[in-house]
């Protein structure tokens, strides 16, 4: 029996009154129809739900989805322009002495800038590699096989070597992540979309420049991108492509997972692209994310590429300067804004060198976020992310480290703050052999002309789209 992922009406509907509920739709009525029917829940980790939904209580779920997108949205305050900088405390004072400080840039040096952009793919692929075997896995599954296998806190590649058998019965590893990405396994790069994404806005930039459309992105997907390589948005946004719709109907149309991380994961090659310029990265990004998302998803997207430029820009910096111009990028009474905010002031409350404090901001984290959003959505990951950033100092192996530590989005997490730590470490050998070797300059990939490819070939093609 096939069951397509991420697009059954049985399953769309439970995340679509969710989402309706935190865009403060009142959805009470029509929840209380679809339970009355025999409708269920959401699945909780997975895409799709075992067994298929009897005709009646499909058709009712299409009904009612539709019922959901015409309800309306609460009175509110419009949004600020996203250039207007959101309010944020000064960045906390760091030792000179906490980690070592890449040396001071002052001209685009082509040998330095490829030196960058080689650390930048390369911390993307290792932190989505250290996140990708406990992909799903809940924190305290994440905790236990860490545990289990002497690596809290955690700090090096997961293993099933000295695993509990009763741990590996209760967290089973990612079915398609976990034979290429444990450490007796690695060899070579494996696919992940969010390698594949970059790769498509990397190629992107080289067919249209930065005079790209929504829609150069669409045709860009349906040319390139394999249908069953996308997933929640992506997959919802290609389905409504084939359907006829047009951007920016493809991010709402039946799409309740507009505000999850997908387009979050796409924005790097914005910021590699657009070096210190934030805001330019930010303005690119949000084109590319109106195909998929809505609001907070789209900020996701926008945030990131402005972080990426600011740490790709020729002055020195740091990470909490980059989280700064970005934040100035987001609308400042958003969710999203509100995320990054939290995330950033509950690392700074914990001792950056402890790492049981940083456990304590993961669970804060999770107790603020997690009754309500599902592992995807976009704004916990964000707050995780910032606050990993942030407690890290920016450190590659610490931010790649806490961050998939914290859970929910493991791989997609670790690779957004290994590209931002990757590029203010400078150089390859700065992110560490024992990170990068098991690479072996390889990465697989899907997409037409990619598979294979070395992340020092990737750096060369990223330096020519800045042009």
């Amino acid at each position: 029996m096939l069951r397509l992922t991420w697009v059954q009406p049985e399953d769309l509907i439970g995340h679509e009154l969710r989402q309706s509920a935190l865009d403060g739709r009142d959805t009470s009525g029509i929840e209380r129809r679809w339970t009355a029917a025999g409708g269920h829940p959401a699945p909780d980790r997975s895409g799709a739900s075992t067994q298929p939904a009897r005709p009646q209580l499909r058709s009712l779920a299409e009904e009612l989805l539709d019922e959901l997108a015409r309800l309306p949205l609460p009175a509110a305050v419009p949004e600020p322009a996203p250039s207007r900088p959101a309010p944020a405390s000064p960045p906390p004072r760091t030792s000179p002495a906490s980690r070592p400080k890449p040396p001071p840039r002052t001209s685009p040096d082509p040998r330095r800038e490829l030196d960058r952009l080689h650390a930048a793919w390369l911390g993307r692929a290792v932190g989505c590699l250290l996140g990708k075997p406990v992909e799903k896995i809940p924190l305290a599954g994440i905790r236990a096989i860490a545990r289990s296998t002497g690596n809290w806190p955690l700090r090096t590649w997961f293993t099933g070597r000295g695993l509990a058998p009763e741990i590996a019965a209760e967290y089973p590893w990612n079915r398609r992540s976990g034979p290429t990405s444990l450490a007796e396994n690695i060899d070579g790069m494996p696919e992940d979309d969010d390698l594949d994404y970059p790769l498509l806005n990397l190629t992107l930039l080289r067919r249209h420049g930065r005079g790209f459309t929504t829609d150069d992105v669409a045709r860009l997907w349906l040319e390139l991108l394999p249908a069953g390589r996308t997933f929640t948005a992506e997959r919802v946004a290609y389905r409504n492509l084939l359907a006829g719709l047009e951007p920016p109907r493809t991010a709402t149309y039946r799409n309740p997972f507009r505000e999850w991380i997908g387009a979050q994961i796409r924005a790097d090659v914005f910021g590699w692209t657009n070096p210190g310029d934030p805001a330019r990265a930010a303005g690119l990004a949000r084109r590319d994310g109106e195909l998929t998302h809505t609001g907070n998803g789209v900020h996701g997207e926008a945030f990131v590429a402005a972080a990426v430029a600011h740490a790709a820009g020729p002055a020195p910096t740091t990470v909490h300067e980059a989280l700064a111009a970005a934040l100035a990028q987001v609308p400042p009474d958003s969710g999203y804004a509100r995320a990054i905010r939290f995330g950033v002031d509950t690392a700074r409350a914990e001792p950056s060198g402890t790492p049981a404090g940083f456990e304590r901001v993961v669970d804060a984290l999770h107790a603020r976020y997690g009754p309500d959003h599902h592992w995807v959505h976009v704004l916990p990951n964000a707050a995780l992310l910032a606050a990993a950033l942030t407690h890290s100092d920016g450190d590659f192996a610490g931010a790649i480290c806490r961050t998939v530590s914290g859970g929910w989005d493991t791989d997609s997490n670790g690779a957004t703050a290994g590209s931002i730590t990757g590029l203010l470490a400078g150089r390859p050998d700065a992110l560490g052999a024992h990170w990068t070797a098991p690479l072996r300059n390889r990465l697989s990939s899907g997409i037409a002309g990619f598979d294979g490819i070395g992340f020092d070939e990737l750096a060369r093609l990223t330096l020519e789209a800045r042009a």
